[in-house]
């Protein structure tokens, strides 16, 4: 039995394991795991590819209780729900894996990933890194890639373009990614690190590396 997640919430427990498992992991082709700081560039890479190959690759929509973005739309960018709703979630254990941030839960639901790997796609994973320790505990076998900015400046410029958080948020998403860079240092983790400088150059490397994927994938279905 592998464990699945834990959890640091004021209602769950430190330490609080939710089990999956092996026998109930969806059974498809291994799933691609996207991770990096808030401002990496994650979703603008993972939209051309999506974009360019839409018969290849399903999108695992995450779950959050955060509010949306101008432009965001439920169902697309995230499922908006709840603090109740997500906790209910966590209770039925209907999580793959979740984290907080900010205090907003964010979690990929098992149905989710089944869903996308039912239809024969290579279902993509965009998640926080606690996420990224918790699926190298699964038999889902993901690879792994790791989008980081070119330095920290760039990375707040990109952060206050946007215009949807306050000073304190910025601040707090800064202080988390020094963390998460370090993290992405770490041997063994990632199957690929990307420098996200030139955003064409940094969609050639996520392609190639995923292009034999795509390859098998076409050829199973005699494409």
């Amino acid at each position: 039995m592998a464990v699945l997640y834990s959890t640091h919430s004021s209602r769950y427990k430190p330490g609080l394991n939710i089990c999956w498992t092996s026998s109930q992991l969806p059974i498809g082709p291994s799933p691609l795991v996207l991770t990096g700081p808030s401002g990496s560039g994650k979703s603008t890479l993972l939209k051309q590819l999506m974009d360019e190959f839409q018969d290849c690759f399903g999108f695992s929509i995450s779950h959050t209780t955060r509010k949306p973005r101008v432009g965001e739309v439920n169902g697309r960018e995230y499922h908006f729900i709840s603090h109740d709703e997500f906790e209910k979630s966590i209770e039925r254990q209907e999580f793959l894996e979740f984290t907080q941030f900010s205090n907003n839960y964010y979690g990929t639901s098992k149905k989710a990933v089944k869903d996308v790997q039912n239809c024969g796609k290579i279902c993509i994973l965009d998640v926080e890194i606690e996420g990224v320790k918790n699926l190298k505990k699964t038999d889902l076998n993901p690879r792994f890639v790791f989008i980081k900015p070119p330095n920290m400046d760039v990375l707040e410029k990109r952060l206050r373009s946007r215009g949807t958080e306050s000073e304190d948020a910025i601040q707090r998403r800064l202080k988390r990614a020094i963390d998460e860079m370090q993290f992405g240092e770490t041997n063994g983790v990632f199957d690929l690190t990307i420098i996200n400088d030139r955003i064409d150059d940094a969609y050639n490397d996520l392609r190639q590396f995923i292009v034999e994927d795509i390859n098998a994938l076409k050829f199973s279905r005699g494409m």
